[in-house]
């Protein structure tokens, strides 16, 4: 009886120390997708740098009693499985989206980004909001068009002046 409770107990710090670490946790529920189907999924999540693993919600709830995350304790009912993020706070929303699109099995429950709770909705919001490398791209691209267009402008004057 008192291993099992040493047991427990090393699980709950374990979930309260990836709460306390995550940019992001995202919960889904996972069920009828098949093994390969999760398998698919959990490389991909792996890949972006997403630890994923499912406990039981008596577990994380008794992790989470004191961090203030009481809504989303409220949404843990049923099967529930664990995204965690330390550097992209958008990642495992985005990664598990392309899943639940692809599967159409899972859904979002909610989550915890930068220590604010998001329902189900939010979640799918924050989803769709493109990784931090795509922005900066796409920022550097809108930068620089402008810089491309006055450059050849010059250029042209400098031609038609040698002309």
């Amino acid at each position: 009886m008192k291993e099992a409770y040493i047991q427990k107990q090393a699980i709950i710090d374990e979930i309260k120390d990836k709460f306390e670490r995550a940019e992001s946790a995202v919960v889904i529920d996972y069920i009828g997708i098949t093994v390969a189907q999760a398998d698919e999924m959990r490389k991909k999540l792996r890949e972006a740098g997403v630890d994923y693993t499912v406990y039981k919600n008596t577990l994380v709830k008794r992790a989470i009693a004191d961090m203030g995350y009481e809504d989303l304790a409220a949404v843990l009912d049923g099967p529930s499985a664990f995204a965690f993020s330390y550097d992209d706070a958008t990642a495992p929303a985005r990664v598990l989206n392309e899943s639940i699109k692809a599967y159409k099995k899972m859904s979002f429950k909610g989550g915890i980004v930068e220590g604010d709770f998001y329902d189900k909705d939010a979640m799918q919001q924050i989803a769709d909001i493109p990784s931090r490398d795509v922005l900066i791209s796409k920022f550097m691209g809108s930068i620089q068009s402008p810089i491309s267009s006055f450059a050849r402008v010059v250029s042209q004057i400098a031609e038609a002046k040698e002309a």
